[in-house]
């Protein structure tokens, strides 16, 4: 943990309840935490983000490790829950909100222009990963905004540290090409 205390001194007092712990542990984790949520999806990151740290604070008293274990199961939480919504949504029926059936407009909240200009950049990172396979953005989110190790992300997933540094290599590879042809168009048309 990037504080001046061990992180088993963290831990220690966060299995008791200690707020400064809970909160070191949560500013520590919560970015990239996030991040992650938020690219495999946006419309539910917050609350699957909340789920994940409601279901770490209730294992914290049973939780064994160090600080790369503790990350990694935090993140293996954070696909658990994610990987039960998408579970709970294929099995009942999409509906439509009636405004939306009768032609009125669909009311906006109050904030949207700043979400959408705050998430332009979010955006276009994620253009870019929708050209990659899925197993290959979970493995690069992982890795890249999570900041787990391979060996972490292998045991996450159910992969071999091989398939997790090979589908990493493709995918970064893959993003390269497309940032550079981006930059290119970008250039482009600047020019003109």
């Amino acid at each position: 943990m990037t504080t001046t205390r061990p992180f088993e001194l963290v831990l220690s007092a966060a299995r008791q309840g200690e707020e400064w712990a809970l909160t070191s542990l949560y500013r520590r984790l919560q970015p990239g935490l996030l991040g992650y949520l938020r690219s495999q999806r946006p419309d539910a990151a917050e609350d699957l983000a909340s789920e994940t740290w409601i279901t770490v604070a209730r294992g914290l008293a049973s939780f064994k490790g160090g600080e790369d274990e503790f990350r990694r199961w935090v993140f293996a939480t954070a696909r658990r829950r994610l990987l039960d919504l998408v579970r709970a949504e294929s099995r009942r029926p999409r509906t439509v909100p009636e405004a939306a059936v009768a032609g009125a407009p669909v009311p906006v909240s109050p904030d949207a222009e700043t979400e959408v200009l705050q998430g332009l950049a979010t955006r276009r990172v994620l253009q870019h990963l929708a050209s990659l396979s899925p197993s290959e953005v979970e493995v690069v989110l992982l890795r890249v905004v999570a900041g787990l190790s391979t060996e972490d992300v292998a045991s996450i997933t159910g992969r071999t540290s091989v398939s997790v540094r090979v589908l990493q290599h493709r995918a970064l590879r893959r993003l390269a090409k497309l940032v550079s042809t981006t930059v290119v168009t970008i250039q482009g048309r600047l020019a003109l």
